[in-house]
């Protein structure tokens, strides 16, 4: 269960990611979450000034250790079969360091958004950022479907 979440939150991020590296597209993704969170959180304008600034550094900082996962984990696929045993294993403990940050960074972030927010705000983004993230694979995956059905008309 675990593994798939990991799977599914790179997945996830790795979309986002294609999805912000257009600047128009990133604006409009910008806006769309703001919009997502306020709503889903129902927060006050003093609540959203002191969340966001909380929020997105927490994003800067967990897109940082994702982005070191990619490479690693793009360096053992291109790599595997010229890497040394102790290569390999110095790469998994890497990579498990990354997730004990990634953890570290979470718990750390749970203590600052709690002086920001109420302990059932505090639960609602939870699961916000998990429709968030269900919401943007679902419509990845509807352009999808209508970029494929355009081509099999042209064709």
């Amino acid at each position: 269960m675990k593994r798939k979440i990991v799977v599914f939150t790179i997945l996830a991020t790795f979309c986002a990611m294609n999805i912000l590296a257009q600047n128009a597209n990133r604006q409009r993704l910008d806006a769309y979450k703001i919009a997502f969170f306020t709503k889903r959180l129902n927060l006050t304008p003093t609540e959203a000034e002191k969340f966001w600034p909380v929020y997105n550094e927490y994003q800067d900082n967990k897109n940082k250790i994702q982005i070191e996962r990619q490479e690693l984990n793009r360096n053992f696929n291109q790599n595997e079969l010229n890497m040394s045993e102790k290569e390999m294993i110095d790469s998994g403990d890497k990579l498990v360091g990354l997730e004990v940050r990634e953890a570290a960074l979470a718990q750390e972030f749970h203590h600052k958004i709690k002086t920001v927010l109420s302990p059932v705000k505090v639960l609602r983004l939870y699961q916000a950022e998990n429709q968030y993230r269900l919401q943007l694979l679902k419509e990845l995956q509807e352009r999808r479907e209508v970029r494929v059905n355009q081509n099999i008309r042209q064709q």
